[in-house]
C-alpha cells in the first residue's frame, strides 16, 4: 500500500490531530490506526536540500565573480578589461541575461517540475539584467532623465517574468525595482537633494509602502494575472512602511545631521508613537484573522520601536544595571504574555 510521505514535524501534526478525533470520540481507535498506518515519516528533505542547494550555488556564482577581481593570479587578465568601456560590459549582461531568461523559459516548457533549478536559471538573468541597467547607468548622465527611466523598464522586465513564470521571487525583485526607482525619480525631481515636497526618503517610504500595500489590497485582486502576487505585494508593503516609519521615527523628517543631532528625540516621539500604534494595530489584526505573516510582521516590528524608545531614552538617564534588568523583565513578560496567547489559540483549536 502507497503510504504519505510526511516530514517529522507535520507527521507529529496529523498524528495529534489523530489522537484528538479518537479523544473526542469523532473516530474508533480500529480506525484511528488505520489512517495512522497510511503515513510516514520522510527519511530526508530532499526538497529542502534542493532549494538549499541551489541557493548556495547561485551565492557562489556570485562570488567568484567578485573573487575573481581579487585573485592576484588573475589580476594580470582582468587588469585588460579595466579600460573596456561601459557599453561593453552592458551589451555583455544584457547577452548573458538574454542566455539565462532563454534557458529558464526552455526548461519551464521542458521540466516544469525542476522548480528550483529553472528558479535560479531565471534569478540569474535577473541579476544579469541588473547589473546590464546598471552599466547602462554608467553611461549615462546622472542629471538625464533616460536614468530613472532605466530603472522603470527593469520593473517592467522583472513584472512580465514574474507573471510569466508565476514566480514570487522574481516578483519580489519587481517591487524591489519599484522601490529604487521612486527613490531615483523623486530624487531627481529634488536635483538628488534629500528632500522631495519637504520629505526626507523615510517618510517618503513610509508613504511609499502604505500606498503599495493599498494597491496590493484594493486593486491587484481585480487582475487575474497580479492575484497569486497578492500576499507577496502585501508583505513587501508592510516591511517598507514599517522599516521607513522606524527610521523616521530615529531621525524625524531631518535631512541634515548636524540639525538632527541638535534635537531632543522627545521632539520627534510622536513618530515612535505612530510606530508603535501602527505595529501593534498590525499584530491585533493578524490575531483576529489568523494571519501569522502580518501577525510577525507587526509583533516584531512592536518590539523593535518599543525598545528603541526604551534605549533611547533610558540608555543616558538610568544606571546599567537596571537597565539590563528592566530589559530582561520586560522580555520575560513578552514571553510569557506571547505563552498565554499560544495556549488559548491552541485549547480553541
Amino acid at each position: 500500500m502507497k503510504k504519505l510521505d510526511l516530514s517529522r514535524q507535520d507527521k507529529e501534526t496529523v498524528e495529534e490531530a489523530l489522537a484528538f478525533w479518537k479523544a473526542s470520540g469523532q473516530l474508533d481507535e480500529s480506525t484511528v490506526e488505520e489512517l495512522r498506518s497510511t503515513i510516514d515519516e520522510r527519511s530526508f528533505e530532499w526538497r529542502v536540500l534542493a532549494r538549499y542547494a541551489f541557493w548556495v550555488a547561485l551565492a557562489s556564482l556570485i562570488f567568484s565573480v567578485v573573487s575573481l577581481f581579487s585573485d592576484n593570479t588573475l589580476e594580470k587578465f582582468v587588469q585588460q578589461f579595466y579600460d573596456a568601456p561601459n557599453i561593453v560590459y552592458c551589451i555583455f549582461f544584457a547577452g548573458l541575461a538574454a542566455v539565462f531568461y532563454y534557458l529558464g523559459f526552455r526548461n519551464k516548457k521542458l521540466y516544469p517540475e525542476k522548480t528550483f533549478s529553472n528558479e535560479t536559471l531565471m534569478l540569474a538573468g535577473a541579476f544579469s539584467t541588473a547589473a546590464c541597467i546598471g552599466f547602462l547607468g554608467q553611461i549615462l548622465d546622472r542629471d538625464n532623465h533616460f536614468f530613472t527611466i532605466l530603472f522603470f523598464i527593469s520593473i517592467l522586465i522583472y513584472g512580465v517574468l514574474s507573471i510569466k513564470l508565476q514566480s514570487k521571487l522574481i516578483w519580489v525583485f519587481t517591487l524591489i525595482a519599484l522601490g529604487i526607482w521612486f527613490a531615483t525619480e523623486t530624487a531627481y525631481h529634488s536635483e538628488w537633494g534629500w528632500k522631495f515636497w519637504g520629505m526626507n526618503y523615510p517618510l517618503r517610504f513610509t508613504i511609499f509602502g502604505i500606498i503599495l500595500t493599498a494597491c496590493a489590497v484594493f486593486v491587484q485582486p481585480k487582475f487575474s494575472p497580479l492575484k497569486s502576487f497578492k500576499s507577496t505585494s502585501v508583505i513587501i508593503g508592510l516591511l517598507y512602511t514599517m522599516i521607513a516609519l522606524w527610521i523616521l521615527s530615529i531621525f524625524g523628517n531631518y535631512s541634515d545631521f548636524e540639525a538632527w543631532s541638535r534635537i531632543r528625540q522627545i521632539e520627534i516621539f510622536y513618530w515612535g508613537l505612530i510606530a508603535i500604534a501602527l505595529s501593534l494595530g498590525l499584530a491585533i489584526y493578524g490575531l483576529k484573522r489568523k494571519d501569522n505573516v502580518i501577525r510577525d510582521i507587526g509583533f516584531v516590528f512592536f518590539l523593535i520601536n518599543l525598545y528603541t524608545r526604551f534605549v533611547e531614552y533610558l540608555w543616558d538617564n538610568i544606571n546599567r544595571t537596571i537597565f539590563f534588568l528592566i530589559l530582561a523583565v520586560s522580555f520575560w513578560l513578552v514571553g510569557r504574555w506571547s505563552e498565554k496567547v499560544w495556549k488559548k489559540q491552541s485549547s480553541s483549536d
